[in-house]
């Protein structure tokens, strides 16, 4: 009950340090909610006694407060240098794991628990997302964000092709997303704020999924039983890959559409072509789970508790049926 009621205070606080990021009115304001956002993260992740989330949670601090230090001394640096927001800027994309500086988080993901998994793939994103989308509007060009997006894309499809545990496969994914995100980004803020909503949808779909049949690793799938459960995990990745006509394609058909009009050709070639690789590793979990399914597992949680949820998990990855026939006759 102890354990409940420390990761409840956390969780709160937590929230309440992205609230205070987004809605400050200055630098020093905006330090303060990541400081207060990474003192709530980090025993959040440590309820849980194991060396795993040890290590995790000490890799983040580091790399955290190594990103508050840049950010505070970028900061109070910009009016003289106006040099210093290109490192603010990159500063915030270390603290939420884009590439190219990307390097701490498929390792911190693969030591911590399913739902913190999730916090970080969703929640500790919101904040450097906010202030990254206010510093790109007093920034002169755009060769700074095409870099993270194509590097985002390429790393990030790439570097899952040879994971064998499922949370740096997500991990990668993420960093393919957070391409997506970047070019919503340099275009609107509207933008990311919808493509951002699919994707916590789609990828706590996939997680729950994982979390409930207590998968680690991709022999998990191979030994997944062929049932109405495993037809919805694999409908899930699907759509997290952004395959037509699942939900998660949605959002990527109106930021490919924007791209277009805006004349990002190269751009979303790059995007489109991470996504394609990255659909190649989910399709191989796919493959496997098929080719070598078998009738019991022994290792997997009792699944009875989800069969009255299987329509509502349908309906979250076969959204991109309506959903985008919907839109196409508002436009």
């Amino acid at each position: 009950m102890l354990i409940y009621s420390s990761k409840l205070f956390f969780f709160v606080s937590l929230f309440l340090g992205m609230t205070l990021c987004i809605s400050a009115d200055s630098w020093f304001g905006a330090w303060c909610g990541l400081e207060l956002n990474l003192m709530s993260f980090i025993p959040f992740i440590s309820l849980v006694k194991n060396s795993y989330t040890s290590e995790a949670s000490l890799k983040y601090f580091l790399i955290q407060a190594l990103g508050s230090a840049i950010i505070i001394m970028g900061s109070m640096s910009i009016l003289i240098l106006p040099l210093m927001k290109w490192v603010v800027a990159s500063s915030l994309m270390l603290k939420m794991g884009a590439a190219p500086l990307h390097f701490w988080f498929p390792s911190v993901m693969s030591g911590l628990s399913w739902f913190s998994c999730m916090v970080l793939m969703s929640v500790q994103k919101i904040a450097p997302l906010s202030l990254l989308s206010y510093i790109l509007s007093i920034m002169e060009g755009s060769y700074f964000i095409i870099i993270g997006i194509v590097f985002g894309a390429m790393i990030g499809s790439i570097g899952g092709l040879n994971q064998v545990f499922l949370r740096k496969i997500l991990a990668y994914s993420s960093i393919n997303h957070m391409s997506w995100m970047l070019a919503c980004l340099w275009m609107s803020d509207s933008s990311w704020v919808m493509y951002f909503s699919f994707y916590i949808l789609v990828s706590s779909t996939v997680v729950y999924l994982f979390y409930s049949q207590n998968m680690n690793h991709i022999s998990h799938l191979a030994v997944f039983k062929w049932s109405s459960l495993s037809l919805v995990t694999w409908m899930s990745l699907l759509s997290l890959g952004g395959l037509p006509p699942f939900t998660g394609f949605i959002p990527k058909w109106f930021v490919l559409q924007e791209m277009m009009h805006s004349s990002m050709y190269l751009t979303s070639f790059f995007l489109l072509s991470g996504t394609l690789i990255s659909l190649y590793y989910y399709l191989r979990l796919i493959f496997l789970s098929v080719s070598m399914s078998v009738t019991t597992t022994k290792w997997s949680k009792e699944a009875f508790f989800l069969s009255e949820k299987m329509s509502f998990y349908v309906m979250l990855s076969l959204g991109g049926l309506l959903v985008p026939s919907f839109f196409f006759f508002l436009m």
